[in-house]
């Protein structure tokens, strides 16, 4: 190569460095970055999957409009689903195909069995997982990459066992899980804070069953009168059912955050009074909920069903680390996501501790009452 072509070679080169300074653009920031949402969007519990995904799309929609920038560069953000089936094996499958996809983040999974088994695939590659899961052990796996949207079961399992035990009068207790790693591991650490009551069955289902006539009969033998449980709203709207037409009435069920759903707003009210604890606080409960409320319902024309506002935050919360990191690249995203002081719109406090934990997670308790669910009292230090 002559002297000249040198010459030339690194002018140009010159002219690429002075333009990119211009910009205040990296070559590497991609024109478009991709969110992945892994959630079970078939099967019974496809409408909370459903919500995570309408809720990342609103969010994702919203950021469009407005404009984003990655160190001075405008990119577009786009979703990437897929089905998990409320399964870990195809949880793991549904993680390989968004990571293939190329998404630089992930909100999922639901069910912490499936976040637990998909996360060493995430950190493997360094994409950030943003789980609406529960179980402390997500966030125990030694992971950069897990991140919790609410407070976890240590706190949720201490309000179930708080409210079951401060039930006044004598009581027969029934302590049921699905047998999912969240629901029985809920279960445990709510049946330990029921020490000096009468437990008189303690046992485990799978998270699919509608049949109870076995765990009824047997409840009635028992006189079971207060039922603390782990089973989906659809599964718990079954029992009602079938304890009705036993003849068991004037029940007490308290339930977690998988059955504080719209859902279980067609359970017989005959069977008694219902309780749930949740670590997901309605949206309505929020400052910026109404807003969020009524831009949800004129796009999908019905209520939120589930969690769909913290999906929605979470896309704004990684907006935000993404303009912190000025990269889309998961060795910088990850420490930003761990320190960036975003303003989440409906929920205003998404921050995420060196652990990946939500800093300022707490649990409600709710009742249902005429149709609706009313908040009884709400913590952080149950």
């Amino acid at each position: 190569m002559t002297m000249f072509a040198h010459t030339r070679v690194a002018l140009g080169l010159l002219v690429l460095v002075g333009l990119a300074a211009l910009t205040g653009c990296q070559p590497g920031v991609p024109d478009t970055v991709k969110i992945g949402v892994a959630q079970p969007l078939s099967g019974p519990l496809k409408e909370l999957g459903q919500d995570m995904v309408d809720g990342t799309r609103m969010a994702i929609d919203d950021i469009n409009k407005e404009g984003l920038k990655i160190d001075g560069k405008v990119v577009k953000l786009e979703l990437v689903t897929a089905d998990d089936k409320a399964d870990a094996e195809t949880g793991k499958a549904a993680a390989k195909t968004l990571i293939d996809a190329g998404v630089f983040a992930v909100i999922g999974h639901l069910n912490s069995g499936v976040s637990i088994a998909a996360a060493p695939l995430y950190a493997e590659k360094m994409v950030p997982q943003l789980a609406i899961s529960t179980n402390p052990k997500y966030t125990k796996l030694g992971l950069p990459t897990t991140f919790r949207l609410v407070a976890n079961d240590d706190l949720q399992s201490k309000a179930m066992g708080s409210l079951a035990n401060s039930l006044p009068g004598e009581h027969t207790y029934a302590v049921v899980d699905d047998s999912t790693p969240y629901g029985k591991g809920l279960a445990d650490t709510a049946a330990a804070q029921l020490k000096g009551k009468t437990i008189a069955i303690r046992t485990s289902l799978d998270d699919k069953t509608t049949d109870f006539k076995a765990l009824v009969a047997q409840m009635a033998e028992k006189k079971v009168d207060v039922f603390v449980t782990t089973l989906a709203d659809f599964q718990v709207v079954a029992l009602a059912d079938q304890l009705v037409a036993a003849g068991m009435r004037n029940m007490q069920i308290i339930g977690s955050d998988t059955m504080k759903t719209e859902g279980m707003l067609k359970v017989n009210p005959a069977v008694g009074t219902i309780y749930a604890t949740s670590p997901i606080i309605g949206a309505a409960e929020f400052n910026g909920g109404k807003t969020f409320l009524e831009k949800f319902r004129a796009q999908y024309k019905h209520e939120p069903i589930y969690a769909a506002h913290y999906a929605y935050d979470a896309v704004w919360v990684l907006s935000a680390a993404l303009k912190q990191a000025k990269s889309a690249s998961g060795d910088k995203l990850v420490p930003a996501l761990k320190t960036v002081d975003a303003l989440a719109p409906v929920t205003s406090s998404m921050r995420f501790a060196e652990d990946g934990e939500q800093r300022y997670g707490s649990v409600s308790v709710y009742q249902l009452n005429r149709g609706n669910w009313f908040l009884l009292t709400r913590s952080d230090v149950w």
